[in-house]
């Protein structure tokens, strides 16, 4: 596809959202956070918290029972060039079996009303060249996923709002995608990202939205978040005996582990760090526990996984 000019992304907003279904099943809950353009956003929660059905009613899938979901100030249903303001990838099932991958995107790309020769540009671009003349049914999860991105890029939209895109990919496709992702933002874009796990996007995203039972939990940058989890640090420490006592004088709780390591829990790493040099111990090891920020995702949400 050749490298993207700069995109004048605009912002997501969803403002007091609401979305009942049935009557009695709510499944978004008086909803509020804004997306900024330049950044990568992530959008976490459990499974069934609500993410999907906020991304649907931003596509124009779903009709909200209250409120507003507006992409650059207006509802999907007002955009008057959908496809070059918002791309969606919301799952990778909605492709006709029998229909090549390159088929399926000339498609979008006269209804996006842009040259036909774009699906095949979009198909370079996520990697799937080779397989352009292959029928969907025969592609793995993954390409799946990859031919949903191509899709929602047939348009060269400001903003991409994507639910789950790294499911299926393999370690060197999530590798691709992050880079992907900050490198459109980068450009100005609006990207806009779910995920069931922050351990999965915490490399990629600037901000993150979380939500649980589809309500609010928290919105803010990702940095806010770290620092909100900073008190678990992991030490080793041949005076292991002595240091814990100085650190439990100085207010942390401390955990031995089974590998010979201990949990420190209230202090940050440079605190840790100032009350081993101060009492002259010598250290093997000091980090922050590696799940430190999935572990804060789990607490916010009340543990659910």
């Amino acid at each position: 596809m050749g490298a993207m000019t700069l995109v004048d992304g605009p912002t997501i907003e969803v403002d007091s959202l609401t979305k009942r279904f049935r009557r009695s099943v709510t499944a978004v809950d008086d909803l509020s956070f804004t997306v900024q353009p330049g950044r990568v956003t992530g959008f976490l929660g459990p499974n069934g918290s609500g993410k999907t059905t906020t991304l649907r009613c931003l596509l124009g899938l779903v009709r909200p029972t209250q409120g507003r979901a507006l992409v650059g100030g207006r509802a999907y249903a007002d955009l008057a060039d959908p496809l070059h303001v918002v791309g969606g990838a919301l799952e990778a099932s909605g492709f006709h079996p029998g229909r090549t991958g390159r088929n399926h995107l000339r498609i979008i790309a006269t209804a996006a009303q842009v040259p036909l020769s774009r699906a095949d540009d979009v198909l370079e671009f996520v990697g799937l060249a080779d397989a352009a003349r292959r029928r969907v049914v025969e592609y793995s999860l993954g390409m799946r996923q990859r031919l949903a991105l191509a899709a929602a890029l047939i348009g060269d939209p400001g903003a991409l709002i994507l639910d789950e895109p790294a499911n299926g990919l393999d370690p060197e496709g999530i590798a691709w995608l992050r880079t992907f992702l900050r490198a459109r933002a980068a450009e100005g874009a609006t990207v806009l990202v779910s995920s069931h796990a922050l351990a999965e996007i915490q490399q990629t995203v600037d901000d993150v939205v979380i939500i649980n039972r589809g309500r609010l939990v928290h919105a803010g940058p990702l940095a806010g978040l770290a620092d909100r989890s900073s008190g678990r640090v992991l030490v080793r420490s041949p005076e292991a005996d002595r240091l814990m006592s100085a650190l439990r004088d100085a207010g942390a709780q401390t955990e031995p582990r089974a590998d010979g390591s201990w949990l420190v829990i209230g202090l940050s790493p440079a605190e840790v760090g100032h009350q081993a040099h101060v009492g002259g111990f010598e250290l093997h090891q000091l980090s922050a526990e590696p799940d430190a920020l999935e572990r804060m995702f789990l607490d916010m949400t009340g543990g659910a996984a």
